[in-house]
């Protein structure tokens, strides 16, 4: 759909045609999904701006999206605006999910990021952006919800400053009546704009009420672009009005070279705004060419693609959704990952939310999702051809910090699990599943409560595998306090060769750590030597499950004396009679029930010190220290002791207690001994589950 005014100038002279790849960012509920619906509308692809509420936009088209109101992966909308092709990839923008975006960003050209004037969300758009200035991505910042503002731009633009390292310019100012939003006026074209419900704005005369506010708010834009532009520089000092082409050329190349934020305002859910934004990209956003030199991709060479996002349909299989960096991939290709599979591409998708569209190949610049690549996983880089391609970008997955353990009701399900966590691993490479044998556990942990809960529901609502889930099982275990020996004799007779074993054994507590010490100090070959590994394989045998129903570690067992049989004795008898001292000796030892300790870092805003501390306290942590978070100005760290038992649920608490921004990193430390009643109701949990 026509503009009303383009930006003129030579910046639109200069400007590289072809696909452009652009990321919709921000915190949960800033309006990144209705940003979206009203491109798909300002541009024809849909009739009407779908709703999230309403449950009927393109993106967020899965059943968990809809169920929760929420982005809980990547949508992509490829459209047409004047003529050329733009492919908007909206990420979700809860902290749970916000790792979705991080294989996105490498290879867009720019991304805007959506927000509002809103101080607790604040923090939540200081996580997204600082992404952004990791991966060194341009971006325009979208101040949406301007019709309900109720402070002045000025005093938002210091708020949001807080959450930018790099400047914030101000593109807009809106022009107000009745304390309503109606309109804005951009600083670089001069223009006053009144808005008109989904529809491009109109251009008015500029109010001589307004003109004031204009030029100073124009001059402080002029300013910062003076920063970098010793021409321009002069001209202000001189009280020269620069040219307008000079303007758009500065906002482009600061805009690229990441030197300041463009902000622009406007109100998605009504379409206000947005057919500027989509001029700014156009004129100002980089294109393909200035993409590759910021990763690092050479112009020639073969065909590359790289994969952002991984799924398994239940009717097309496997699909894969990457951006062609270079050359032209097709429907048929052969083509090689950077982790070594060669593949052929099953066929080409152009997508719009959940609506695809086949087609014979993805051009250069073109986000495309492929079928059937199978061995391929999110992150790596595709080339034609059967060499292997280099790593364009690698993504390291965050940390977990939430668990849970899983189980089918039906055992004859188990295959069944095992092939689904596998695919769902495979599309969020944030989750981690575990087999952990000791417990006979399926644990899955992943970046929080949401993020497990959607997982559950695609496993039965995509996968058809009803599962259910409880807290993962701790890793508790038991010690000694003191010293005891004991004798272990197994002698049976029962026709033909008997058996005899006969051993006296030694034990004592050792340092944490230190695990099991096995000594031999038998003399005089009262127990043979080709026995003594097997006396040793008998002691560790019941170490693994000591009387107090956990394995026993930080214990010497020494062998001091024994007798043999020189026809009855045998590997299987010693071992048996080491396990029957063992079960004689441990009680009297004393046994300990020790309980993992982790360090934990958490990070907060500064002002839920407070409450995280009490959080942190609440679970019998011990805080060893207090400090401010490097290189996140308003931002603190706790540094403690928690056990593990007391881990469960606290990113549920701290985020609650941040507005949803609040973390933590955690390591095992050591263990450490736990009695009482906090010990008994342990012991009595395990006797209960193993029926003893």
């Amino acid at each position: 759909m026509a503009a009303t005014s383009g930006n003129g100038g030579s910046a639109a002279g200069k400007r590289a045609s072809g696909p452009r790849c652009i990321a919709i960012v921000g915190p949960f509920q800033s309006g990144k999904t209705t940003l979206l619906e009203s491109i798909l509308e300002r541009c024809g692809a849909v009739s009407r701006a779908g709703s999230v509420k309403a449950k009927n936009s393109a993106g967020d088209a899965s059943a968990e999206a809809r169920a929760h109101q929420m982005s809980t992966e990547p949508n992509v909308a490829t459209v047409d605006f004047l003529g050329e092709s733009y492919s908007f990839i909206d990420c979700p923008g809860s902290v749970e999910f916000l790792h979705e975006m991080r294989h996105v960003l490498p290879v867009v050209d720019a991304a805007v990021v959506v927000c509002e004037a809103d101080d607790r969300k604040a923090p939540a758009l200081e996580l997204v952006l600082r992404e952004l200035e990791e991966a060194d991505i341009p971006r325009f910042l979208f101040l949406n919800k301007i019709d309900t503002a109720t402070r002045r731009v000025r005093e938002t633009l210091g708020i949001l400053q807080r959450a930018s390292r790099t400047p914030l310019l101000l593109r807009q100012i809106p022009i107000w009546q009745k304390g309503i939003a109606v309109g804005f006026i951009d600083l670089a074209l001069e223009r006053a704009f009144i808005y008109r419900e989904h529809a491009p704005s109109e251009i008015v005369p500029l109010g001589s009420e307004e003109v004031g506010r204009e030029k100073e708010a124009r001059f402080s834009m002029l300013e910062k672009l003076a920063d970098y532009d010793d021409e321009l520089m002069e001209d202000l000092l001189g009280d020269m009005e620069p040219p307008q082409d000079r303007i758009f050329d500065d906002l482009a190349r600061e805009l690229q070279h990441r030197h300041v934020v463009p902000v622009l305002i406007g109100a998605a859910e009504r379409g206000n705004g947005v057919t500027r934004l989509l001029k700014a990209l156009r004129h100002e956003a980089p294109s393909l060419p200035e993409t590759r030199g910021r990763i690092g991709v050479v112009e020639d060479g073969a065909p590359l693609a790289q994969v952002m996002k991984t799924w398994h349909s239940s009717q097309g299989g496997k699909i894969s959704l990457a951006r062609v960096l270079r050359g032209r991939l097709a429907e048929g290709d052969v083509v090689t990952s950077s982790s070594g599979v060669e593949t052929r591409i099953g066929g080409v998708i152009e997508l719009k939310g959940a609506e695809q569209t086949r087609k014979p190949a993805a051009e250069e610049g073109q986000v495309a999702a492929f079928s059937r690549l199978e061995g391929v996983r999110t992150g790596d880089a595709l080339a034609a051809g059967k060499v292997r391609p280099g790593v364009v970008t690698s993504v390291a997955p965050p940390e977990p910090v939430h668990a849970l353990g899983i189980s089918v009701k039906d055992r004859k399900d188990d295959v069944r699990l095992t092939a689904a966590l596998g695919r769902i691993a495979e599309e969020d490479p944030a989750l981690t599943v575990s087999h952990l044998p000791e417990f006979g556990e399926v644990r899955l942990s992943g970046q929080g409560e949401m993020h497990l809960r959607v997982t559950m529901e695609r496993l039965s609502g995509r996968y058809g595998v009803s599962a259910q889930n409880h807290p993962p099982e701790i890793g508790y275990r038991e010690t000694i306090r003191g010293k005891a020996s004991a004798r272990g004799r197994h002698r049976k007779q029962s026709g033909g060769h008997g058996q005899y074993g006969d051993v006296v054994l030694e034990v004592a507590p050792v340092e944490r750590g230190e695990g099991i010490r096995f000594v031999d100090r038998i003399t005089g070959g009262v127990v043979p030597r080709q026995y003594i590994s097997s006396v040793e394989a008998g002691v560790r045998d019941f170490c693994q499950n000591g009387p107090l129903g956990f394995p026993l570690v930080d214990i010497e067992v020494t062998l001091t004396d024994g007798s043999y049989h020189t026809v009855d004795s045998s590997d299987m008898a010693f071992r048996q009679a080491a396990r029957l001292a063992m079960a004689d000796a441990i009680p009297q030892a004393r046994s300990v029930l020790l309980e993992p300790i982790l360090a934990v870092e958490v990070v907060i805003p500064s002002d839920a010190m407070s409450r995280a501390s009490a959080i942190v306290s609440a679970r019998r942590g011990q805080i060893l220290g207090y400090d401010a978070r490097p290189g996140w100005r308003g931002w603190d760290q706790i540094n403690a002791l928690i056990p593990e038992a007391e881990m469960g649920g606290l990113i549920v608490e701290l985020r609650s207690a941040t507005s949803g921004v609040g973390s933590f990193s955690v390591r095992f430390d050591h263990l450490a001994e736990l009695a009482g009643k906090s010990a008994d109701a342990v012991v009595a949990a395990q006797a209960l589950a193993h029926g003893r």
